[in-house]
């Protein structure tokens, strides 16, 4: 079976950095755990980066969240040094949710998709709704346990939003 890992966001900022919180740095290894299993299994994995230019708070985002973050070329836009990303795809995407991620993954025709990381319930659950709705009859699942939201009550309420949107929530609980 083709599958493929999508690591969402796990950056500097939200781990320790302007926008971190303790539950992003919990999870950091399981991640690594996850994504070594996918890379002795030789399945392909993908690192999304929020990124941003030295405008943000000018945009619309920056507006609604005024905390500057994941500018490119800061240490803090810079993949968790923990995570080995050698070999896998990069892509950096402007906002939460990415089309461009959903034509990518589109055109590797995998039977199977994960994904794990941050913010549940701003980039993982946008860009796992993107994915359900570009590839409907894929297998989408998210491992709860590898993602963390900016509060433990939204991670729960996007958990319950992608399981009512057919994306299967693992482990089920």
């Amino acid at each position: 079976m083709k599958k493929l890992l999508i690591v969402v966001d796990m950056q500097n900022d939200f781990l320790t950095g302007s926008l971190g919180t303790p539950q992003a740095v919990q999870i950091l290894p399981k991640v690594a755990e996850k994504i070594g299993e996918y890379r002795k299994n030789g399945d392909a994995i993908l690192f999304t980066r929020d990124s941003h230019d030295a405008a943000y708070l000018s945009s619309q985002e920056g507006r609604y969240l005024p905390v500057p973050h994941c500018i490119v070329g800061t240490e803090g836009h810079r993949i968790a040094g923990a995570l080995q990303t050698d070999g896998c795809i990069v892509l950096d995407k402007p906002c939460f949710g990415s089309l461009e991620l959903a034509d990518q993954v589109a055109a590797g025709a995998y039977e199977a998709i994960e994904l794990c990381g941050v913010c549940t319930d701003i980039c993982v659950v946008s860009n796992a709704l993107i994915l359900k709705a570009r590839l409907p009859e894929t297998r989408i699942s998210v491992d709860a346990s590898c993602c963390a939201g900016v509060t433990e009550e939204s991670h729960r309420a996007a958990l319950l939003t992608m399981k009512m949107c057919q994306i299967e929530v693992i482990p089920d609980g």
